[in-house]
């Protein structure tokens, strides 16, 4: 089959056909199964990107997730950890955001939003050094997720800055991120078995 051909035929997607959706779903499916490929590929561009922290962003991702793992969490919650900052590079003012839109589809409610709200309850431990307020998160109390989010930024994330520590290498997380990235649980892409 020539390039051509293997393309939908529409200008606009209101002339789309039934053919047309399923060239185009050809495609998408075995582009969707390289998400974990892209994925890891992205997190390996926080390798000495340091921005003036103890430790480079994917060393603190690594940790992040390395104390997770060793502190006996889910696997999901674990990828959570792994990727929680994978956004730093594009969403310099909404890295959470940026985090949490690519995990939604792969997480449970609980992780997506404890990952997609990281930032401001991370910020209780140095918005105050910035001008800003360190108790931002109480804008939260009272969420069914306020206390597990606190207990990530507590014991997994901001203490995942040690340039000592022992994590876990990036190819020890691998298989999870492929495991949790092979199955979409929320999106609107995919049809409920």
């Amino acid at each position: 089959m020539n390039e051509e051909a293997s393309r939908a035929s529409f200008r606009s997607m209101d002339e789309g056909t039934q053919a047309d959706w399923a060239i185009i779903g050809s495609h998408f499916f075995p582009y969707a199964q390289g998400l974990a490929d892209r994925v890891l590929g992205h997190l390996k561009l926080l390798d000495g990107d340091y921005g003036g922290f103890p430790v480079d962003r994917l060393q603190h991702s690594l940790q992040t997730a390395t104390r997770a793992h060793r502190g006996g969490e889910s696997e999901d919650y674990v990828v959570m950890a792994l990727l929680h900052d994978i956004g730093d590079t594009l969403g310099s003012y909404n890295h959470p955001d940026i985090a949490a839109a690519i995990l939604k589809p792969f997480m449970d409610e609980r992780l997506h939003w404890m990952v997609e709200h990281h930032g401001v309850f991370q910020g209780y431990y140095f918005f105050h050094y910035i001008g800003l307020d360190r108790d931002m998160r109480e804008a939260f109390r009272g969420h069914p997720h306020f206390e597990d989010t606190a207990r990530f930024c507590e014991i997994y994330d901001q203490t995942a800055f040690d340039p000592d520590y022992q994590s876990a290498p990036l190819d020890f997380f691998e298989p999870m991120v492929r495991r949790v990235f092979a199955a979409p649980k929320r999106s609107i892409y995919v049809t409920a078995e």
